[in-house]
């Protein structure tokens, strides 16, 4: 029986770390659906983008109040959790802060000090966030897509860390022999008063039942993560590592295309000529995406990094003038269709069953996707370099190149481009006449 707390943790330990891993090997494949995509070239210009946007927040802080409030969320969470390293060797072996006797007790007071102030913080910028997300009526985060699940996730998220800041300190502040030390208790002390009228072993049971929720809140939360928006606090590493670097608004060409404009600019190019290595019947190449798994793994990962916080979307100038386009939306999207592709892989044994959908027109409709103005604001804005206009750019590929869809005003100007080299609807010898007008 005296071993028995240790054994209980080590399982709860084993089975949350065991499904988070199983998780994130979900995730890993659902990614891998995606098309390759080369992305391993400019290392240091990379990993400089990784450690300035996602570990550095400089994106984030473009808007202050809320930039400032989620570095302070984001370093005390983070450090906080370094505790989390002392409680699963307590939990382990059965000891009680077994950091205060290798590091000293004033290291150690400082350190757990340093924590209380942190959580302390994370807590107060948590409580604005949520009036901000429920009260301030802040415009976007009432849009439709925001209506539902992402709202509540918002505030589960939310809730989560109140209660996981609080069970912190009401662990310290009922830990008597910590609190009789007089060390790294700046937040706590102010609790202990609370338990004056509790006996001894009542205020023990609050402290073991604070540490208990609190590791097991941590468990949680962990694999909670992979449900939730929150999944950035993961991915943002290496989406800000894989992003692209090419210049924005710069357009990649399909190479098939590029060769048959080739073939066409070569006056010496016979277009009958068949090479042996085109012998073989081949499925032709499918021009851009209408569904997840036409898009590139980088897409897919930015659909799983969004944040949603919408700051894409309170950027578009087709969303501000009414429009249906939401750039914030366009990602949700795809990682609702991805999941729904994975799910459908994961009850088939691992193979994919035609649904009979697909991202285009079933998720996402192409009035949305004809409203984008490719001005790019959406990519500039946002605080993770998630790209939602490559996804929308494939996706209009597909309606004209696929499904020859594209809107009058388009295939009008592309017939002209055709028939008269030039967007205008007269010849090539009528260009000039205006010269001669008065």
């Amino acid at each position: 029986m005296e071993y028995l707390p240790n054994i209980f943790f080590a399982l709860a330990l084993a089975l949350g770390f065991g499904f988070f891993v199983m998780n994130i090997l979900r995730l890993s494949r659902n990614i891998k659906l995606g098309k390759d995509a080369h992305r391993t070239d400019k290392k240091q210009e990379r990993l400089k983008n990784m450690i300035m946007i996602a570990l550095g927040q400089s994106k984030m802080v473009k808007r202050p109040l809320s930039g400032f409030l989620h570095v302070i969320v984001y370093v005390g969470f983070i450090i906080i959790n370094i505790e989390v390293l002392e409680i699963i060797i307590d939990g382990l072996f059965g000891t009680h802060r077994v950091f205060k006797d290798v590091i000293g007790n004033g290291f150690y007071g400082f350190l757990i000090g340093t924590f209380e102030i942190l959580a302390a913080l994370v807590f107060v910028a948590v409580v604005i966030f949520w009036l901000r997300r429920n009260v301030s009526n802040i415009k976007r985060f009432l849009s439709k897509e925001m209506k539902g699940w992402p709202k509540n996730d918002g505030n589960i998220i939310l809730y989560f860390e109140m209660v996981l800041m609080t069970l912190f300190i009401v662990m310290n502040a009922s830990d008597i022999t910590f609190q009789q030390a007089e060390i790294g208790n700046p937040i706590s002390q102010f609790i202990v008063p609370l338990f004056d009228n509790f006996s001894s072993e009542s205020i023990h049971m609050i402290e073991r039942t604070a540490w208990w929720s609190h590791i097991l809140g941590i468990l949680v939360f962990l694999n909670y993560l992979y449900y939730s928006k929150h999944l950035h606090i993961l991915l943002a590493f290496p989406n800000t590592y894989f992003a692209n670097l090419n210049p924005k608004g710069q357009f990649n060409n399909l190479e098939s295309v590029t060769a048959e404009v080739n073939l066409m600019m070569d006056p010496d190019a016979d277009p009958y000529a068949i090479s042996e290595e085109n012998t073989e019947e081949t499925e032709p190449e499918k021009f851009g995406a209408s569904d997840v798994t036409d898009l590139n793994w980088v897409q897919l990962l930015n659909a799983y990094t969004c944040t949603e916080c919408g700051r894409c979307t309170s950027s578009c100038p087709a969303n501000l003038t009414g429009k249906e386009l939401s750039p914030r939306k366009i990602m949700m999207d795809t990682r609702d269709r991805l999941e729904e592709v994975g799910r459908n892989i994961d009850a088939n044994k691992g193979s994919f069953v035609d649904d009979g959908k697909q991202l285009l027109n079933d998720y996402i409709s192409p009035e949305e996707l004809w409203a984008c103005t490719s001005c790019n604001a959406c990519v500039e804005e946002c605080p993770v370099n998630i790209d939602p206009l490559s996804i929308i750019l494939d996706m209009r590929r597909y309606l004209v190149m696929e499904e020859s869809a594209a809107p009058q005003e388009l295939n009008m100007m592309m017939t002209n481009v055709e028939n008269n080299g030039a967007p205008w609807q007269y010849n090539q010898q009528d260009r000039l006449n205006w010269v001669n007008e008065e």
